[in-house]
């Protein structure tokens, strides 16, 4: 499965940034091994399920540390038998298409 997922604690700096707290989640993501990929919205882990949420789960934890409330966006794409490399291959896929036209 690919999770994409966002988390942002309430608060944040004075200026409303998070990038501290969100570099939290971050690291716990980059830290567990599982293939990621972060960009300026989400960030995407693959994996499964347990793994993936379990990640998901302490991410969220990072982030919301010395805050009261965190909000949490997550997508997620099921797909059985498909248990590792899609995170990557589905942007192949989608590239090829476009070299073709």
């Amino acid at each position: 499965m690919i999770v994409a997922f966002s988390v942002s604690p309430s608060g944040g700096d004075p200026d409303g940034g998070v990038s501290e707290a969100v570099s939290r989640a971050v690291k716990v993501v980059r830290e567990s091994g599982l293939p990621n990929s972060t960009s300026s919205m989400f960030t995407e882990i693959e994996g499964d399920w347990d793994s993936v949420m379990a990640v998901v789960k302490q991410a969220v934890e990072a982030a919301g540390e010395g805050s009261p409330r965190v909000g949490l966006v997550l997508k997620a794409d099921i797909r059985p038998g498909f248990d590792s490399g899609q995170l990557t291959a589905k942007v192949d896929r989608i590239e090829a298409h476009l070299r073709e036209d």
